[in-house]
Order: structure tokens, then sequence, then C-alpha cells
């Protein structure tokens, strides 16, 4: 097949979503597929490049941060998108389009669907669900007859777990629906010898949560143990400041972002005995997958997109309640708590993938 990729959000940009969409383009190239996709312009990144087999495509864009993308800056990619693929659907013949998110991309697909009548599979990852996330609440009263009508023109509608098709189908039921979990490679992150060190791997956002780990951490007595926080966000400054107030400096260190594929990454996941994940909401856990598969016991918020992994509630804890939070996180180091180990193959990206081919050749 020739597949037309959509994403405003691919490596270097982006979040969880990011990864995961450069994961499914290598999928379908490795089963023989041709796969052009179309993204984001960002400051020196090149206007076109072949990664991995992948024809990458950058569109001019307003976009100003790797990390977050404002809406503005997503109606940018639209306008500059829609441009490229009047040129370039004279040029090349597609067999549908693989759109990640609802909203922005997802505009982008129903159009090409309606001008040039390219269907179009849509895989949704949890902010472009309506009510899904606060930043966007302001935005939401307007999107909402456009988002339906992007999802009822999909020929499928997938998500990364249960949660999140169902909490599509609270503002529609007008779709077809499909759960396919998002993938992990399997060798990335392998453990390491346990350290007593607890690892958090997010993008600075409030909705993540790392202020509570912070505020756990004040009445703890922290002994050897060190914190490390990869991420990066606009809610740096103000973790900054809590880490100072509750005299936590030198024991807890924000890293910043850091490459997945880097030495460094692979490190810290594999050395770490504890991994929090303190998210108020997730679509799916892609951080905790990798730090499953690198023997890191998890402490994890008790949210949907958490609970698509693990069941077992010796793991979680209340999302928000940071005294459950501080009694379950001190217990595991009291009981110095190390390497964890379970069966992922299910979510292995080989499995998943032969998920999404399956949907785009029916």
């Amino acid at each position: 097949m020739n597949i037309l990729f959509l994403n405003y959000e691919f490596p270097p940009l982006g979040g969880g979503a990011s990864p995961v969409s450069l994961e499914i383009a290598r999928g379908y190239v490795r089963h023989g597929h041709m796969v052009d996709v179309v993204t984001m312009s960002y400051k020196d990144l090149p206007g076109h490049e072949i990664i991995d087999g992948i024809n990458v495509f950058r569109v001019k864009s307003l976009r100003s941060k790797k990390e977050i993308c404002h809406p503005w800056e997503q109606l940018s990619y639209l306008i500059s998108a829609m441009k490229f693929l009047s040129r370039r659907m004279s040029k090349v013949r597609y067999d549908i389009s693989h759109t990640q998110f609802i909203i922005p991309t997802g505009v982008l697909a129903l159009w090409l669907k309606r001008k040039f009548g390219l269907p179009y599979v849509l895989t949704s990852h949890g902010s472009d669900v309506i009510g899904y996330n606060k930043r966007f609440a302001m935005l939401y009263p307007f999107l909402k007859r456009p988002w339906k009508n992007v999802v009822r023109e999909a020929k499928y509608v997938t998500a990364p777990s249960d949660f999140l098709i169902d909490s599509t189908k609270k503002i529609t039921t007008d779709g077809t629906f499909k759960t396919i979990s998002n993938g992990l490679d399997l060798n990335r992150f392998k453990p390491l010898k346990k350290e007593k060190r607890i690892l958090v791997v997010a993008r600075l956002f409030r909705n993540k949560g790392i202020q509570d780990v912070i505020d756990a951490l004040k009445s703890i007595e922290m002994e050897s143990w060190k914190v490390d926080i990869v991420g990066e966000g606009p809610y740096r400054g103000f973790l900054e400041q809590k880490i100072i107030e509750h005299n936590l400096s030198g024991k807890v260190q924000l890293l910043g972002w850091i490459d997945n594929d880097s030495v460094r990454m692979k490190e810290l996941y594999g050395k770490a005995g504890i991994f929090v994940s303190a998210s108020y909401f997730e679509s799916f856990g892609l951080t905790v997958l990798e730090a499953l598969s690198a023997g890191c016991y998890p402490l994890i918020s008790d949210i949907g997109g958490h609970r698509y992994i693990l069941q077992n509630d010796r793991f979680f804890f209340q999302a928000g309640n940071i005294e459950d939070l501080r009694r379950k996180l001190q217990n595991l180091m009291r009981r110095r708590a190390g390497r964890y180990e379970m069966n992922l193959e299910k979510f292995s990206w080989k499995n998943v993938i032969k998920h999404y081919i399956a949907l785009l050749e029916k």
C-alpha cells in the first residue's frame, strides 16, 4: 500500500504520541508499504528527509517549542499541509491515510477524503478527545461539531486503551471503534543493577502530577535515595521552586529532555528501582511500559490508561492524593523495592503493527 501518514507531531517534536507514530510508520515500511509522513516544520529541521525508509515532509508552521504546540501553531500546520497536499495528490496515488489525533490532524484527513476521496483510519491519543484535557477547555465548545464529523467519516477510529474509546463514545457513538494498544520495543530498555533511585518520566505539565510526587517526598526520610525527573515543559519553574522549598535540592533533580534512544535514558530506566507516574489522566501509560521492560517496580496513579496495562491494586495510588502516594512510596523505599518482571509480549510492536495493517487492508 501507499500510505499517507499525517501527524502534526513527529520526532523530534512532541510527547508520547510522537515516538509512537514513528514506530507505527517504521512498522509499515518493514512490511513493504510505502509511507509518506506530512508533519510540522521546526527551526532548522529539513523540509524533507528519509528516516528508516519513511519519507518525512515538514511543512511550514509557527511552532516555537519542541514539547508543546499551541492552537494557532496547529492551525498554521493545517494551512501549509493543505497547500502541500493539493500539489502532492496530483503526483502520488495513496491507498489510505493513517491520521494521528482527531483534532487538529483529523481535519486534514476529512478534507482529503471529501476533496480527493482518500479514506482514513484515525488514531486518538487523549488530548484530542473533547473534554479530556482542561488545557483546551475554552476550545472544546467550538470544536465539537467538526470533531464529530471527523470521527463519523473515518473508516476506523482507534485508541490505545478501552478507557479512551469509552471517553470518545461519551461524545458520539457514530463511528467504528477499535482498541489497539501502543507498542514497545522490548529490546530498548533492559534491567541493570538496581540502585536506590526513583524515576519519573513526563512532560512538565500540571496534569502529570509531578508536583504531587515532590510534595509526597517532603515528609519522607530520603536517606540515600535519589529522584530523577526526565522531561521538559512550562511547569519547570514551578517544580524547581517546590524542590527548593521542600529542601530536596540534591535529592531530586530535573534532568530536562533526554533522547529516548540515548545511553543515558537506558541507564536511568535500567538502574531505577521504582518508577512513579502520578498523572491525573493518560490515554495509555507508555512510560509505564518502558519502566516495566527495564524491571522497575511501578507505583502509578489509578487512572484508565494505567489500568489497561496493570490490574493489581498494589501498584496503584489515588490520583491527586498526596498522602496515599507518600505512604505507598515510603513503604516501597523501606522495602528497597528492586527489580520487577512482567511478560510484555502482547505490547510488542510486532503484534501491534499487525493489528493496524489488518484495519488498513479491510
